[in-house]
């Protein structure tokens, strides 16, 4: 019975170290650009988008679709291993 009340507390610091991580990873921030660094998206180290930055040059208004297309290309990215931290 000691060796299950034992492997008992290791799963309990196993579970507490996870939660641990899943915390210090959430406060991990990922960076990355696109169209030349006119588009920077950040995300979290769960790959939640936390803000994007747009440069005034790119906006037309007459293309806006080129607009949304940078954004949504850079935010699919900005979680992506080997992106830089920030």
């Amino acid at each position: 019975m000691r060796d299950l009340g034992k492997m008992m507390k290791q799963v309990q610091k196993l579970q507490q170290d996870v939660a641990r991580l899943q915390e210090e990873l959430k406060a991990e921030r990922v960076e990355a650009t696109a169209g030349g660094g006119v588009v920077r998206a950040v995300a979290n180290g769960h790959g939640e988008l936390q803000e994007v930055t747009i440069d005034p040059s790119v906006v037309d208004p007459s293309d806006i679709g080129l607009l949304q297309d940078l954004v949504v290309r850079r935010g699919q990215r900005s979680a992506a291993p080997g992106e830089t931290k920030s």
